[in-house]
Parts: structure tokens; C-alpha cells; sequence
């Protein structure tokens, strides 16, 4: 597993590195952030740690970048501890999202537990599914009906995964939030509604009406 680590401060650039390669993970590291996405492009890590404040550029930005083109799993590790950032960062396709200064071994659990998530998605034949003439494609981050598409993020993907998975179920709110986010981070309750909303928004684009069903107090389904 190769971990990149996108980090402006050299002393914590060299202690992640330390830390990541004692746990066996194979490290690049990159020093400078002109060109960062195209540089996960090309590197294709296996996960990512982003810093947020980085030389003229923000890491929100950088993640929409990645997010554009790839489903890498990305990290924000940083020291903004406003919880508007940290729901920021999620709403931009962000995994996880963890304070400095962090505790080593929680950081690596929580890598593990991302990497172990992505692990677990679906692929190959599966990449597919279908229900109620809309298509949604796991591998291409996008939804189709009727020939028209949108694009879609990661966690926009996973809430749909959830609900194909369990078509006609009331999916709980409480299940959906531990998928999306493994409970590794405190979020706020509305983290989902928001994605929920973007992710309604995106389907009536294409002409899918209400397809995702609210249960008041209980969950989703569609």
C-alpha cells in the first residue's frame, strides 16, 4: 500500500513518513503542491494525506480536483479544528479528516479503517447497478438515466451504493452515517442531509424525480 503525504511542514512531513513506513506502507511524499492532483494521477497512490493550509492553494480545492478524475481515499490532516471545516471537507469528497496534533496510533487506525472500507467496495461485474432505469456506476463516479449523466462524489456514490443494496428498505440514518464515515469522526447529523440534498439535486438534473424517499426519524430508501 502506497500512502502520499501532501504536508508543507517538513518536520511533520518526515514524522508521517517515519510513522507510515514502521507500519509497513510504502510512502511518497511530495514537497511541492503546484500540481498536486496531477501528481496523485500519475503516482496513483492508495490513499492520500492532504493538508489543508498549503502554499497558495487550498486542500478543498485540491481534493475537488482529485475527486474530478479519481476515488483515491483522502485524508485531510490538518490543524483547522472548525467543525464547518471538517464538514467542508466531506462535502468535498474527503474520507476522513483528523487534528493536529494527532496520536500516532489513531491515525493509523484510521487509515487502516479507510483503506479497509475502499477495500470492501464492490468492483469488476459489480461496478453496475440498476434500479428503476437509473444506472449507477461505481468505477465511472457517475449516475445515468435516459442517456443523461452526472457526475457524482464519493460520498454521493456510497448513499446510492447503500440504497441499491437495499431496494425498498428503509435504510436507517444511523447505518448510512457509519458507512459513509466509519464513525472514525464525530459528524454532525445534517453531514448527510446536505449530501443527501446535493445528491437529489444532481438526479433531478437528469430527470430523476424523487427517487430517494425520506422516512421522517427512521431513514432512506428508494
Amino acid at each position: 500500500m502506497n500512502i502520499l503525504i501532501v504536508e508543507d511542514e517538513s518536520v511533520i512531513r518526515q514524522e508521517l513518513s517515519v510513522l507510515l513506513k514502521n507500519a509497513l506502507y510504502e510512502v511518497t511524499v511530495l514537497e511541492h503542491f503546484d500540481w498536486t492532483a496531477e501528481a496523485v494521477f500519475e503516482i496513483r497512490p492508495d490513499l492520500v494525506l492532504l493538508d489543508l493550509n498549503l502554499p497558495g492553494v487550498s486542500g478543498f480545492d485540491i481534493c475537488t480536483e482529485i475527486r474530478a478524475k479519481s476515488e483515491v481515499p483522502v485524508i485531510f490532516l490538518t490543524s483547522r479544528t472548525d467543525s464547518a471545516d471538517e464538514l467542508n471537507g466531506m462535502i468535498n469528497g474527503g474520507d476522513d479528516y483528523i487534528t493536529k496534533p494527532f496520536y500516532p496510533p489513531v491515525l493509523l487506525a484510521r487509515i487502516a479503517a479507510v483503506l479497509k472500507r475502499v477495500k470492501r467496495e464492490p468492483d469488476g461485474e459489480q461496478s453496475q447497478l440498476s434500479y428503476k432505469g437509473v444506472k449507477l456506476y461505481l468505477a465511472k463516479g457517475c449516475a445515468v438515466f435516459e442517456g443523461k449523466s452526472t457526475e457524482l462524489t464519493k460520498n454521493e456514490i456510497k448513499i446510492l451504493h447503500c440504497l441499491f443494496m437495499r431496494q425498498g428498505e428503509i435504510v436507517p440514518r444511523a447505518e448510512m452515517i457509519e458507512y459513509l464515515w466509519d464513525n472514525q469522526v464525530y459528524i454532525d447529523d445534517n453531514s448527510l442531509s446536505v449530501n443527501v440534498t446535493r445528491l437529489r439535486s444532481k438526479l433531478d438534473s437528469i430527470g430523476v424525480h424523487k427517487f430517494i424517499e425520506t422516512k421522517r426519524g427512521m431513514g432512506y430508501r428508494i
